[in-house]
């Protein structure tokens, strides 16, 4: 028996065999290509798991020997100082001798080699980045370990496109954006936000083809499952499960992020001014560059003694602020002052993101925002937590302005799958006042000034060699 259409004997289609034939003439996609785009998956996986353990196990031990070993011989806040001090010397030294595009949390840089006007010098990013994020977050400054992630993922991808000698520039593409797409999947175990990030945050880099979404689809799973399979598959952050607030309080919902729309384009401005004053301090000099960063760190050495809460990245302080633990007033003064902490270790340079730090300003000033809902609005039934998870997604998106994959992520991280609607409605609010407010995505903007600042060394060193 033959089927007529297709010419061919029909138990025959039917076999396993002549099902792969079928798709591998119908699928113009190279084989190979999606191969390293897996191998691309489970190296991202790896090194994002493996770097969010070693920022923990660094963590750790700077206690340990805070509290064994030096303590006994010095005062403990001279310590506490020196520890942090010299971890974050590392970082900025590294940065600085070997690969300044390691500064910063690097997703610009890979947004930039995506529209092949930035380098991917992986063999110096990769250790730079990984060994300086160590010694910069072990440090306890206000950093996240995800644009690191995403900037080794992508580095990562460069690297197997180079060991595999891969020509073709839409196969080298897709892999340096598989990268990109892994390395978050990985860092925040949410598949489904790291591939959205890639098309939707990089889309005016990110070409859009049936062979680089695949490659995107199938890296950021194989990362997923690596840091699932390392670390286990429990939520990022560990929150209650919120049920669905009740239709007639969701206009609450669209003013928080209408606030966080406006917040997020004074954000933005101020992470380039927090910029601008630390060139004026190191004024682009090394030593200067190195003593800043070390003074720097060893004050969140300090801090981290005396007021942890406005340390690190701030994952840890988001279960703490939605349960009740902190009172109306002292949230909206963490949230004031982690703003403050943020931008100075962010503005510095230091080689660490800027994502969980946002999401726990968001936190912050959504569990405040609930808080005093709650008091005005007491036969509401609204719980302030609910309101911390709507202002987690309504930041990322005013800054990075990607609502989607900030709506996938916030869910993703805290499982909280029944509140899709609300979180909807905030993003919406908090991304179209941003626009209209004339805010630009952070990314772009830090990428944009970048180049700039390249341009002028370029042309003051023309103009002394002219001269």
């Amino acid at each position: 028996m033959t089927d007529t259409n297709q010419g061919t004997p029909a138990p025959e289609r039917l076999q396993p065999s002549g099902l792969v034939r079928r798709f591998l003439s119908r699928d113009k996609t190279p084989i190979s290509v999606l191969f390293l785009s897996a191998l691309v998956g489970l190296g991202a996986g790896l090194l994002s798991t493996l770097f969010e353990i070693s920022v923990h196990w660094v963590s750790e031990q700077r206690t340990e020997w805070l509290r064994n070993e030096i303590s006994n011989v010095l005062p403990l806040w001279l310590s506490a100082f020196l520890i942090s001090a010299g971890l974050a010397l590392v970082g900025y030294y590294l940065v600085s001798r070997f690969a300044p595009e390691a500064a910063g949390s690097g997703i610009p840089e890979i947004e930039g080699a995506m529209d092949d006007i930035r380098p991917v010098r992986w063999w110096r990013v990769l250790p730079v980045k990984f060994i300086g994020g160590l010694g910069a977050l072990g440090s306890g400054m206000v950093l996240g370990r995800e644009g690191p992630s995403v900037q080794m993922g992508g580095n990562i991808g460069r690297m197997v496109s180079d060991l595999f000698r891969l020509k073709d520039k839409e196969g080298r593409h897709a892999l340096l954006a598989s990268g990109a797409a892994g390395g978050l999947a990985a860092a925040f175990n949410a598949p489904l936000a790291g591939i959205m990030f890639v098309v939707e945050e990089m889309r005016p880099q990110f070409r859009y083809s049936l062979i680089s979404i695949k490659c995107v689809m199938i890296s950021a799973v194989v990362a997923n499952i690596v840091f699932r399979s390392i670390a286990g598959q429990n939520a990022v952050i560990t929150m209650p499960q919120y049920a669905a607030p009740h239709l007639h309080s969701l206009w609450l919902f669209l003013i928080l992020g209408m606030l966080f729309g406006i917040f997020g384009v004074i954000f933005n401005r101020l992470i380039t001014l927090a910029q601008d004053l630390f060139v004026r301090v190191h004024r682009n000099e090394r030593r200067r560059y190195l003593l800043t960063g070390t003074l720097l760190g060893g004050c969140f050495g300090l801090l981290l003694l005396y007021l942890p809460e406005l340390t690190g990245g701030g994952i840890g302080l988001i279960p703490s602020a939605t349960q009740g633990e902190y009172g109306v007033g002292l949230l909206f003064l963490l949230f004031v002052a982690r703003v403050a902490t943020t931008l100075l270790c962010f503005g510095s340079g230091a080689p660490g993101g800027i994502f969980a730090p946002m999401l726990a300003l968001g936190t912050l000033f959504g569990t405040f925002f609930g808080a005093v809902a709650q008091h005005l609005f007491p036969d509401m039934g609204l719980d302030a937590g609910m309101f911390a998870i709507a202002g987690m997604g309504a930041l990322f998106a005013a800054t990075v302005r990607a609502p989607i994959t900030g709506i996938l992520l916030v869910i993703e991280m805290t499982n909280n799958y029944h509140l899709i609607l609300p979180l909807i409605i905030t993003t919406l609010g908090a991304t179209m006042l941003a626009q209209v407010l004339g805010g630009q995505p952070i990314y772009s903007q830090l990428l944009h000034r970048t180049i700039a600042k390249e341009k002028m060394a370029q042309q003051s060193s023309s103009e002394v060699v002219n001269t």
